[in-house]
This record gives structure tokens, C-alpha cells and sequence, in this order.
């Protein structure tokens, strides 16, 4: 099954540059190799129908496809993770502080550590948002943090997404379905669950509710049946025990968010939205919008209903706002960065701009406020054509660009056809913030690059996911996969939730790596959802924004 196998054309996480397997990969590296491309295979394709039949799918150029998981997981050391999830809660809390000073009293501003016209002339800073602050002074209650490893193994961060980043759902079914297909090799490792995310999102949701309420209504705001990421919203309003509802089931009376029910109208308390600001709140922003709901952005300004995460945080997930992050972190926390940056230059000077230009066949354009992988140039995988556009376009708009250093991202054996080969890897962990903590989900979304050579990893792109397994410190005690910590059950204990479903299941009979696939369930028939409203059906499929997978 390595035939073929290229190693050490970059980083490779499981083998070294002779093709020796890691320590943390030995028994994965067995298991694999004495399984055979037949079993894999089945396997894989086991995988593909067991998401295809849960409706776990994901939207690509038009069709709708099981979401790609690998069969072959990404392991990550307990002492590696301490590094991940100190540098992410870090970074979290520091771009908390970077927000309420900029929609607030604007200190960054005067000590001279942001410029306020980067700030101001940033797409998603809002001014409708100034002076709004959430009840318990949370913006970014969900956070995903890409981060890659770079060419000598060290874990870098690429870029923030504040607003409403996605993938949360695939890192808990993929643990789902992967424990069910492996479940002997799971069994082999200490691997810390993940199933307890939607009661540790629901319980910072329900601690940012406004004052005095004391058991809040909390809904999920999704755009509707044609997004990219709706079976993840569906997933996690149902897993927290909450409504998912779209913008015309709300409405604002008075400056309060009331929710349409059989029982007749409710208050609603807390809306963790996934809409983008744009289209939020058609007062404020969009007219046009017919996914959001009127009135929102002024019922959050009198403090009756918070906004999950809350509007204009964007401004701190901008790439240009990014390579400040680091000088932000000693700011606010006076502490060093526990991760570093990739290389990245700014073209806020002539020098620096005339610099880029003189080398962009060597580097990395993003836009500031692209997403999705969407405009990214690699210089060294460019043709002269594509280096031309670039060129006139960052002439014409310096400050919609940045440019980085070309980092190989480490590669991940992906069982491509029937044998193995290495593929570019990123990670995005969650981090949750409650007021108290930034809780950071032990694991995270490994997004991979499926076409050879490919460095573009988003599923909007074409790529896939590995699940991400975090090996538990021998040290202290293990979490155990088939039940839920005693911390979680604290969180659910205070937020009704039941106990989460294992990582494991419980029952037999799930095909292992010695197995082979007899046979499937017949694909389920989607419901007939009707016709759609062309401009809704449309808005719906733009609400992906920053932070898409």
C-alpha cells in the first residue's frame, strides 16, 4: 500500500525521511499495512454511506456529497495538544480584549498598536456595533483557529475565524463514524472524546443570556435548507435540545426577539447565529436580505437578546488584522505568543508593496477578507497569467492583501484509489468561550488537500477531513472514551442536557479493519423540499462567510 509513497517531501506527521513510522503511528502503521487495499477500500467506501444516510453532506460546486472523510486518522501527543490549546485559548482571549477596545474605548488605538484606519477600513468592521456589550462581555463564543505544521513540524497559525466558523459537526461525526468502522484500533489508544462539544457550547450560550434571565430560550439561526453547512446547524440545534429556526420565524416587538411557537409567540434570549452580519439584520445592513430578521441588531444594543457570535467580529479575523495578533497577545495579556504566525508581510508601506511585487512568484497572496480558499495565489504553482492579474490587482488595492511565506504543510497518509500517499494537512480546533474559560475541543477539523500536491484544503474547494485523534496524558487521568469527563458532566448536570453519546458505540457488529463490507443500507431519499424562492435559495448558499470549511 506504499508503493509509490514519497517520503520526506515535506513534513510527514507518521514517517520519517527514511519511511520508519513514528512512535505515536506504530500500531496505526501495523494495522493499516496488514489490512490491505481491499479492506481499506471497503472500508472507505462503508464510510462514505454511513455520512450519505445521516445526512452528513456538504455542498461542492453544486452537488451535494457525503462530506470526505478519510479512513486513515491524524494523532496528535498529549504534549503536542498542551502547546495547541494553550496558544488557541491565548489567542482567543486576546482578540476577545481587541474587540471590546474597538467597539468600546479604543485604547489599542491610542497607544499606537493597531493603526485606526487599518481597523476602520476593514469590510466587516461595523459601526452599528459600537458600544453594543454582550451581558457577560463574550464576542466570540465559538472560535476556529487553522493552524498548520510547517517543514520542520511546528504548529503555526494561518489565520482567526470569529464570525461564524464551521466544521464542529464533521470533527463529532467523523469520531462517530471512524469508532464505529475501527473500532478494535480505537480501542488501542487513549483517545480523549469529543462528544461532549454541544453541551459545553450550550452552556456558554446559556451564561450569555441577558441579566435576571434565569433560564433562557436559546435558538440556532441558520439561512436556510440550501446553505453548504446546514446539516451542521441541524445537527447542533438538535444535539443541544434547542430550536433551529430561520429569519422569517422571528420578529422584534419592542425590542425584544419573540419566536413563533404552537403555543403562540416567546421570547427568544440567546441566537447563536450562523447568517453573516451582511445579511443579519436588513435594518442595519442588507435591505435586501430575506434570511435574516429586522430589528435584531437593535434588540442586542438594549440588551434583551444576545448575539452569538456577537456582530463586527470580523474586524479581528481580517488577514491584515492577523499579522498584528501577536504585538495584540503582549498588549492585552503581557504574555509572549504560545504559537507563532506564518511569516507574513504587509502592504501598507511603498517599499513593502514594490518588495512583494518584485517577488511574486516566490510568495503567497491572500486576500484580507477572502474565505474558503477563495483567491488565494501561490506564487510558485502560478502561471504568468494568473501572476499578471495578481499584480494589477494588488496595485490597484494594496490594503486587500497580504503576502506570506510558502509553508509545505506536513503531510498525513491518504488512502487515495487503493493505495496510500501523503497528503497536505491543516487543523482547525473550537475553542468555546464561557465568560470563565476558553475550553478548546480536544481534537479539531484536519482538513486535507485531496489533489497531489494541492496546498488548498477547504471542502468548498474539493477537500476532505481526517478525524483527529488527541491521545490522552499518560501522566494524569485518561478521559475515557466510551463515557463523558466529570467536568462535562458538571456542564451538563447545570444545562438539563442527558449525558452525550459516546465516542464508542455500544453495539456490535460494526465492520472492523479485518472485516469486509457484506453489504449497505439503502441511500435514504432526501424530502421533496419544495420549490425556493430564487433569491432566498441564493442567499442562503452565500451564507457560508469567513470561517467556512
Amino acid at each position: 500500500m506504499l508503493a509509490g509513497y514519497r517520503f520526506g517531501a515535506a513534513w510527514d506527521e507518521v514517517y520519517t525521511s527514511g519511511g520508519a513510522p513514528r512512535p505515536t503511528y506504530g500500531g496505526l502503521h501495523e494495522a493499516l499495512t496488514a489490512a490491505g487495499p481491499e479492506v481499506l477500500s471497503n472500508l472507505a467506501a462503508f464510510l462514505g454511506t454511513v455520512f450519505r444516510d445521516q445526512g452528513i453532506t456538504f455542498d461542492h460546486e453544486g452537488v451535494e456529497r457525503p462530506f470526505p472523510l478519510d479512513i486513515v486518522p491524524r494523532i496528535i501527543t498529549a504534549a503536542e495538544w498542551d502547546a495547541v490549546e494553550r496558544g488557541v485559548a491565548q489567542r482567543v482571549r486576546a482578540l476577545e480584549a481587541f474587540l471590546d477596545d474597538v467597539y468600546g474605548s479604543g485604547l489599542v488605538f491610542r497607544d499606537g498598536v493597531v493603526p485606526r484606519q487599518v481597523v476602520v477600513s476593514s469590510q466587516h468592521f461595523h459601526r452599528q456595533a459600537f458600544g453594543i456589550r454582550p451581558p457577560n462581555g463574550v464576542r466570540v463564543h465559538v472560535s476556529g483557529i487553522d493552524l498548520v505544521r510547517d517543514e520542520q513540524g511546528e504548529f503555526r497559525v494561518l489565520e482567526d475565524n470569529l464570525r461564524t466558523p464551521s466544521g464542529v459537526s464533521y470533527v463529532v461525526e467523523n469520531r462517530r463514524a471512524l469508532a464505529r468502522v475501527l473500532p478494535d484500533l480505537f480501542a488501542g489508544h487513549l483517545v480523549r472524546p469529543v462528544a461532549g462539544y454541544p453541551a459545553r457550547l450550550l452552556a456558554a450560550l446559556r451564561a450569555a443570556a441577558p441579566p435576571g434571565v434565569e433560564d433562557p430560550t436559546i435558538v440556532v439561526l441558520t439561512p436556510g435548507v440550501y446553505n453548504a453547512a446546514y446539516s451542521e446547524h441541524t445537527l447542533l440545534a438538535r444535539q443541544m435540545g434547542v430550536q433551529l429556526v430561520e429569519g422569517r420565524d422571528l420578529s422584534v416587538v419592542g425590542n425584544e426577539v419573540r419566536i413563533r411557537t404552537t403555543r403562540g409567540h416567546q421570547r427568544v434570549d440567546v441566537i447563536y447565529r450562523r447568517v453573516d452580519d451582511d445579511f443579519l439584520d436588513p435594518v442595519q445592513f442588507r435591505a435586501d436580505s430575506m434570511v435574516g430578521s429586522p430589528g435584531l441588531l437593535n434588540a442586542a444594543r438594549a440588551g434583551n437578546v444576545t448575539l452569538a457570535n456577537a456582530v463586527g467580529n470580523g474586524v479581528a479575523d481580517d488577514k491584515l488584522i492577523y499579522t498584528y495578533v501577536p504585538d495584540l497577545i503582549r498588549y492585552y495579556l503581557s504574555e509572549e505568543p504560545v504559537l507563532r504566525n506564518v511569516e507574513t508581510w504587509r502592504l501598507d508601506t511603498p517599499e513593502n508593496i514594490a518588495q512583494v511585487l518584485s517577488n511574486l512568484g516566490d510568495l503567497v497572496l491572500k486576500p484580507v477578507d477572502g474565505s474558503g480558499g477563495k483567491g488565494i495565489v501561490i506564487g510558485p504553482q502560478a502561471t504568468d497569467d494568473e501572476l499578471a492579474a495578481l499584480r494589477a490587482a494588488v496595485e490597484a488595492n494594496p490594503r486587500g492583501y497580504v503576502a506570506q511565506r510558502p509553508v509545505r504543510l506536513s503531510t498525513v497518509p491518504t488512502l487515495i484509489g487503493d493505495q496510500l500517499a501523503p497528503r497536505h494537512v491543516d487543523l482547525r480546533p473550537f475553542a468555546v468561550n464561557d465568560g470563565r474559560e476558553v475550553w478548546v475541543l480536544p481534537g479539531g477539523l484536519t482538513r486535507v488537500a485531496l489533489p497531489e500536491g494541492s496546498l488548498i484544503v477547504n471542502s468548498s474547494q474539493g477537500g476532505g477531513s481526517k478525524d483527529t485523534w488527541v491521545l490522552a496524558s499518560p501522566a494524569g487521568p485518561a478521559e475515557p472514551v466510551a463515557g463523558a469527563t466529570s467536568e462535562t458532566s458538571a456542564v451538563l448536570a447545570g444545562s438539563g442536557l442527558t449525558e452525550p453519546e459516546a465516542d464508542l458505540p455500544a453495539g456490535a457488529g460494526a465492520p472492523g479493519l479485518g472485516d469486509h463490507v457484506d453489504g449497505r443500507r439503502p441511500l435514504a431519499v432526501p424530502p421533496d423540499l419544495g420549490p425556493s424562492e430564487p433569491p432566498r435559495e441564493q442567499q442562503q448558499q452565500q451564507q457560508q462567510g469567513r470561517g467556512a470549511c
